[in-house]
């Protein structure tokens, strides 16, 4: 990987299989409480953030929120990339965003990490294990409103919702109002679309 391109960018080429692990005990819940304690409440421990990225504007959004709302000073931000289709070259994408990250909020790391292939559930689950992520932050895109009526989910909204039931550590889902209303409509696992005007 050439270094000069950027000093917060590592690449990950690999595929990986992963087993999935659902939350299924109270002793879970609890440990799942005080990961949200040490998240968020305690801002003078250093913590790592991870958000999901894409090329939507979805994800976009729920970078820079997670950037402003969630990390402080000597916080490590991870945006991690599932790769299926080579549409960009790899590095493109996660240097832009990167960049715009660093220019933002200078005081947080930023590292990147782009993944080739594989089950994307299962690489979100495999790499906040792996990295001891303590808060995952996902872009929600929401269905349009007949789709709604009908009870359907967009994959994006699925995806979410797998994620916020699956990953063991806190998991919000993101979704930026539009402009005439503002603010947030933030998911997690007790709260669902909770409004925040911000």
């Amino acid at each position: 990987m050439p270094t000069s391109e950027s000093s917060f960018l590592r690449q990950l080429s690999e595929k990986e299989a992963f087993k999935s692990k659902r939350w299924g005990s109270n002793e879970t819940h609890l440990k799942q409480m005080q990961m949200y304690n040490t998240a968020m409440i305690q801002p003078e421990k250093r913590k790592r953030v991870m958000v999901v990225v894409d090329q939507s504007l979805h994800s976009k959004h729920a970078m820079l929120w997670a950037l402003t709302h969630v990390t402080n000073q000597g916080d490590m931000l991870t945006l991690l990339h599932i790769q299926n289709t080579p549409i960009l070259p790899p590095n493109f994408l996660v240097t832009s965003l990167g960049t715009l990250c660093k220019a933002c909020k200078p005081e947080v790391e930023v590292e990147a990490l782009v993944i080739q292939g594989g089950p994307k559930l299962e690489t979100v689950v495999s790499q906040v294990k792996k990295l001891e992520v303590s808060v995952l932050v996902l872009g929600q895109k929401s269905s349009s409103p007949i789709f709604r009526c009908l009870g359907g989910m967009s994959s994006t909204e699925k995806f979410v919702e797998q994620c916020i039931n699956t990953v063991e550590c806190l998991t919000i889902g993101v979704r930026k109002q539009s402009k005439g209303i503002g603010g947030y409509l933030i998911s997690t696992r007790w709260h669902k679309d909770f409004w925040l005007l911000a």
